[in-house]
């Protein structure tokens, strides 16, 4: 009995010794394969400012196929006689400058 409790006193030191050998192997690698903080930060605005322009020209492509739709539903509304087809057309033609202004106002908001 004694040499059983012996045995896992021993593996239970064994352990706490791996555990906190591991815990000094994790820690020196975190810290060695640390970076300067401010090259990170550079390389991601560098990557959103590109993503942005991206995003841009995606609402203006958005903008563009709004009003071929628009245009479209306005042509259809207006050779059937409704009479709200000026309220369409302004809904449609709103929208499509909504997305053109808001891309615009962003990209010179945030200096891109």
């Amino acid at each position: 009995m004694k040499f059983m409790k012996r045995a896992i006193q021993f593996t239970i030191q064994k352990g706490k010794a791996f555990g906190l050998a591991l815990v000094v192997y994790l820690v020196t690698y975190v810290l060695a394969e640390a970076q300067d903080g401010n090259a990170g930060i550079n390389e991601a605005t560098m990557r959103v400012r590109s993503y942005f322009t991206t995003g841009t020209n995606l609402m203006y492509a958005i903008g563009a196929v709004l009003g071929l739709v628009g245009a479209v539903k306005v042509y259809q509304k207006w050779n059937s006689g409704d009479p709200d087809t000026g309220k369409v057309a302004a809904a449609w033609f709103g929208s499509c400058v909504f997305l053109v202004i808001v891309a615009t106002v962003l990209r010179s908001f945030f200096g891109i």
